[in-house]
């Protein structure tokens, strides 16, 4: 059977070419025309069939919502960012660099799941099933009666899909399966959108759940279309440096849970564990306080996490050099010039490093109190208290504002046995001898200027 013809579609105009060009010919954009199937004189049954069952029209409020079923994988850590486990005919897209242990936490999931009595499939593309029981075997998997399949053909892969009828499947990884619809290789953008639909397609259909591993570009990003996020549930991002021995998933979208949760795993010799209690992770442990260091509680998702905040300045030249690992460079120049502004402390000729422990990516503005003080310790090589974290977020004048959830804050640190904090005077409990904050000593501040002078007293 001869193979379906081709042509190109531009992605901003929607015009067709016969063959790729650079430069798109009906609205001369750059690099726009992506590879397509012509639709058919003789249509593919469901090719296009809605990804949600049809029905009449109904008013919200009469529609009987039910909270989807889960099921527990076996891992904590993954059950969390998940939103509790796997959901019947959901599909999750993990992305990560190489190395990372995406196909290592994967292969554990589906051992535990098979374990529990699912019905589970690992299709793999990049390996050999022989390749995967040697990792099974290094993971200390003995007798897994895990089902493998090593294909990249995607008719073949759906066809097993149907007559297997898994309850979890995992594809390893989308960006080695093809279609034979398009003549573009695997990979291309056409063959990951196309492909990921069709599985997609599956998953709504049959009620399986479904993995999709997807690599990801330079940048980070993953690679194909930013459409694969919108066709799925749920979207994970595997993070951390390969040469820790600590990993993050973080949820980026979730359609059946919260997003920005992340779950915690150490990479042993027997594979990925869940870390219970990441707080000490991100802490380093002085055996007396340092300058230049600052514990604050991030919020991830619903966990709050003690990481530390460690700040050099020194001496610098003509042109002192602002760099941050973990943290937003823009808002690190942005806190020097309010430190200088409002509390007089003047860095504009040091060299100034930032550095949140433990390889933690934090982004909420929580931390910019905690920066300040961690940079004014440096600054003046004075140590802050033992026991003592900040968190609040800075304003251009000067003020401090409140950080969401200050209570679960508090709660957090005065658990793991912090006892000085200076916050913002909107997150101070209104009840101090409640039994969660004992032992915590709480100094709300309003202003920059008020937390340096608390620190400068203490």
């Amino acid at each position: 059977m001869a193979k379906e013809k081709t042509h190109y579609v531009c992605s901003d105009c929607g015009g067709i070419s016969p063959k790729w060009q650079g430069k798109c010919p009906s609205c001369n954009a750059w690099n726009t025309l992506l590879e397509s199937a012509p639709d058919s004189a003789t249509p593919t049954k469901n090719r296009f069939a809605s990804l949600a069952k049809t029905g009449a029209v109904a008013i919200l409020g009469d529609i009987d919502a039910v909270d989807f079923a889960r099921t527990p994988t076996g891992h904590e850590e993954l059950d969390r960012v998940l939103g509790g486990g796997m959901v019947e005919g959901g599909v999750v897209l993990m992305g990560g660099d190489p190395g990372i242990g995406k196909s290592t936490l994967l292969l554990q999931a589906l051992d535990s799941l098979q374990r529990s009595g699912q019905n589970t499939l690992y299709v793999t593309g990049e390996e050999s099933g022989a390749q995967v029981a040697l990792r099974a075997r290094r993971l200390g998997l003995n007798g897994s009666q895990v089902k493998v399949l090593a294909e990249i053909g995607l008719d073949k892969i759906l066809s097993t899909l149907e007559s297997m009828k898994p309850n979890i499947a995992v594809i390893d990884s989308i960006q080695t399966v093809y279609s034979e619809q398009l003549t573009s290789a695997p990979g291309s953008v056409a063959q990951v959108r196309e492909c990921a639909a069709h599985l997609t397609r599956a998953a709504k259909a049959s009620g399986v759940s479904i993995v999709l591993v997807g690599h990801v570009t330079k940048e980070g990003a993953l690679a194909g279309p930013r459409v694969l996020e919108h066709m799925v549930d749920t979207v994970l991002y595997f993070e951390g440096d390969t040469h820790s021995s600590f990993r993050l998933v973080r949820a980026i979208k979730n359609r059946f849970g919260a997003v920005n949760e992340i779950g915690v795993f150490a990479m042993t010799e027997r594979g990925l564990k869940g870390v219970s209690n990441p707080s000490a992770i991100f802490l380093s442990q002085h055996a007396e306080p340092v300058p230049g260091s600052c514990v604050m509680v991030t919020l991830e998702g619903t966990r709050p996490m003690l990481v530390e905040i460690q700040a050099l300045v020194d001496s610098g030249g003509p042109a002192p050099r602002r760099l941050s690992v973990g943290l937003d460079k823009d808002r690190l120049a942005m806190l020097l010039a309010v430190l200088h502004r409002h509390a007089g402390v003047a860095c504009m000729d040091q060299d100034v490093f930032v550095n949140a422990v433990g390889g933690v990516r934090i982004s909420e503005p929580a931390a910019d109190l905690a920066v300040l003080l961690a940079i004014t310790s440096s600054l003046r090589s004075k140590p802050l208290p033992k026991g003592f974290f900040a968190f609040g977020e800075i304003g251009l004048a000067g003020e401090v504002r409140p950080a969401p959830r200050g209570q679960e804050r508090l709660k957090e640190a005065a658990k793991l046995g912090f006892s000085i904090a200076v916050v913002p005077k909107a997150n101070a409990p209104k009840n101090l001898t409640s039994k969660d904050f004992e032992g915590l000593t709480i100094h709300p501040v309003e202003r920059v200027e008020q937390a340096m002078e608390v620190v400068r007293g203490l």
